[in-house]
């Protein structure tokens, strides 16, 4: 859990009190309850501090001091006093799905995502409104300093050049044809393992995108979607290294998805320079380093305007 706890602090920060927290106060102690400190008539209570400090404590390992905790519940609710100003309130549905994906890599749904944060003594709404400041925060910084945050081609090209040094580099693009052997919702485990035998016995005798398609259409609960297009910058390092190991008009180890399981058909595959995973990796580099300097700026101009009284 640590190693996805960590990009979420990193760039995550908590709101005001939702209505599934207001439930947990209302049965919590009056010590948990009490108010710490006021931000612009926004409360901080002992139980935020209590859910803040375990968060970080499971993600750094490490008991945080407290006025640490104090100071990101601040700044977390400044960010979604101003998101408020500027109309930014995300509904709760996009947090949710927000929370979901987070349960997603570590393969647990949003139900045992939530159980195994209880189980550190961590609500689940406590994280989503992190969540939800560090999504308005972001609407907010990248709207606000649009221009100063783009990364150009050259500032790209001198960070790419100054740590690999002169030389090419290239990626490529990549047109897949996904085909899903459906599973229905709820099946046994043996019905997705006699899918994947027959998405295997398709890729071996699959024989180029054209007819191998056309014959997989006439296979049982099988769907080929949509032609898709991606280039390598786009996909994961372990997504690429698949692909860099399969012929054109061959198939990728079919995988259990949601829907069944699916394989892709590698159509095309055309070498390219003018996006590749080396230069997408410096600038999204870049563009963190811009978007963290004006995020410090702006937050400081907001601590300073705001009125800030400690209650203990």
């Amino acid at each position: 859990m640590k190693a996805l706890l960590n990009p979420i602090l990193r760039h995550t920060a908590s709101a005001g009190i939702g209505l599934a927290l207001l439930a947990v106060l209302a049965a919590a102690s009056p010590a948990s309850a009490q108010i710490v400190v006021m931000v612009n008539g926004d409360p901080i209570t002992a139980f935020d501090i209590e859910q803040r400090a375990k968060f970080l404590q499971l993600s750094q390992r490490k008991t945080p001091p407290r006025q640490e905790v104090i100071n990101e519940l601040i700044d977390d609710r400044l960010k979604i006093q101003i998101g408020k100003k500027y109309g930014i309130d995300l509904p709760a549905s996009e947090i949710d799905g927000a929370f979901a994906n987070i349960g997603r890599r570590m393969r647990q749904t949003p139900e045992q995502f939530t159980k195994s944060l209880e189980a550190q003594g961590i609500h689940a709404s406590s994280m989503k409104a992190r969540l939800k400041a560090d999504m308005t925060w972001t609407q907010i910084v990248r709207g606000r300093y649009s221009s100063s945050l783009t990364v150009g081609d050259k500032d790209v090209r001198e960070a790419l050049e100054a740590r690999k040094g002169p030389g090419e580099d290239f990626g490529y693009d990549y047109t897949l044809r996904p085909i899903l052997f459906v599973v229905p919702r709820g099946a046994a485990d043996s019905v997705v393992e006699q899918r994947k035998k027959e998405a295997e016995a398709l890729r071996a005798r699959f024989a180029g995108c054209q007819d191998g398609i056309a014959f997989a259409r006439t296979l049982r609960d099988v769907v080929v979607r949509e032609t898709i297009y991606r280039n390598s910058s786009d996909l994961s390092p372990q997504l690429r290294q698949v692909l860099d190991q399969i012929e054109i008009g061959k198939l990728t180890p079919p995988e259990a998805t949601n829907g069944g399981v699916e394989t892709f058909a590698l159509c095309r595959k055309e070498r390219t320079t003018s996006d590749t995973p080396g230069k997408k990796e410096i600038r999204d580099e870049l563009f963190q380093a811009k978007f963290q300097e004006q995020s410090k700026r702006f937050l400081a101009e907001l601590r300073k305007q705001a009125m800030i009284e400690y209650k203990n």
